[in-house]
């Protein structure tokens, strides 16, 4: 199956894109998905994923979803 992957702010910067499909299967999470296409990405416990839009968790299985985004700490005034 395909899935989308967004990246936001200042990790677009360092994926080299804002929004990629990514070949894989149910059985993956959002992690493993990462870890294909940056395998040298540090994610620190401050990013969040979200998957189909909800905040979800790195090392659960992805399912059937159509799209994970990969999100950075937010800093508001």
């Amino acid at each position: 199956m395909q899935i989308e992957v967004l990246a936001f702010a200042h990790l677009r910067e360092q994926l080299g894109f804002s929004a990629r499909m990514v070949e894989c299967s149910e059985d993956q999470t959002p992690r493993d998905i990462l870890g294909m296409i940056a395998p040298n990405i540090l994610l620190d416990k401050s990013i969040r994923v979200a998957v189909n839009r909800e905040y979800g968790d790195w090392d659960k299985p992805v399912g059937r979803a159509f799209e994970i985004a990969i999100i950075p700490p937010v800093s508001g005034g």
